[in-house]
């Protein structure tokens, strides 16, 4: 098997200037496990972009083919999953055979889990899914263990969108073959370049660029690696002293992003408000 190109062009966008609405002044994120409980982890002020540089058209496509074929979505915001894997990937598509070493390479290239490759590669062999949308009003992604990763996503098949993220300013513009390394526990969405950041229904109607199809998955990152980033868990009366806003218990307008109801989150950071699913599931 051919040795992946190495390393991938990487860029990193920068996204810890966070636009919050008063009284915050700072947003974090508590975690609904047991092991957290009383802790929680600023925002990761980083968004990386690398792109799959040796990945053919023809690859991106079937793979796209393949993921369009398991999932349908009908209306604005649809967003469905399927799981899948490396070796079913690999039957789909021409030139998938080496896709994980590929993907493992690219991720490798972002530093999050560290300069070891075997912690890319282990990300390898867990969950895999295609996710087929049909733009994404904002939203984010913090139940059970999520507020512990950081997520990727590969474009296989999209035209004019960008992935936003509203309160850290952060508009990039995607296509095949971008893979997109990001904290879910700030609000994303897909929305159209003409829309100046907003996610707007009517423009995600239009057939054939009305559907995206992406791979994703997850890099679950333990507390060193956390701290690593400049992101440590930290006992929530840390972030009640920096008036932060929990991104577990935030909601958000699905056009703009703005966070709903900002009066009833005061005391969303102290102890008595705890969270935590009892069952860790």
């Amino acid at each position: 098997m051919p040795s992946p190109p190495e390393p991938y062009p990487h860029r990193i966008i920068a996204a810890h200037e966070h636009r919050v609405p008063a009284p915050f002044r700072a947003y974090a994120v508590r975690s609904d496990e047991p092991q957290h409980a009383g802790d929680a982890r600023a925002a990761y002020g980083r968004v990386h972009l690398v792109q799959m540089a040796g990945l053919e058209a023809a690859t991106l496509a079937g793979l796209a083919r393949a993921g369009a074929a398991r999932i349908r979505t009908a209306a604005y915001s649809d967003i469905e999953y399927a799981p899948t894997t490396l070796r079913e990937l690999a039957a789909v598509a021409p030139g998938a055979a080496d896709l994980g070493p590929r993907l493992a390479a690219a991720l490798q290239c972002t530093g999050v889990l560290g300069a070891d490759p075997a912690q890319y590669r282990r990300c390898m062999g867990t969950r895999i899914d295609y996710l087929v949308s049909r733009g994404a009003g904002f939203h984010n992604d913090v139940g059970r263990h999520w507020s512990r990763c950081l997520f990727w996503l590969l474009a296989l098949d999209l035209a004019d969108v960008e992935f936003v993220l509203p309160h850290a300013g952060v508009r990039v513009a995607l296509a095949p073959g971008d893979l997109l390394v990001f904290d879910p526990s700030m609000a994303h969405g897909l929305c159209r370049p003409g829309d100046g950041g907003q996610a707007v229904a009517a423009s995600f109607d239009a057939a054939p660029a009305a559907r995206q199809v992406f791979l994703t998955g997850e890099l679950l990152l333990d507390d060193g690696q956390w701290a690593a980033l400049g992101a440590p868990w930290l006992p929530v009366e840390h972030h009640e002293a920096r008036a932060a806003l929990d991104l577990m218990v935030a909601e958000f307008d699905e056009r703009s992003g703005a966070i709903k109801r900002v009066r009833a989150l005061r005391d969303c950071m102290k102890r008595s408000t705890c969270h935590v699913d009892p069952s860790g599931a």
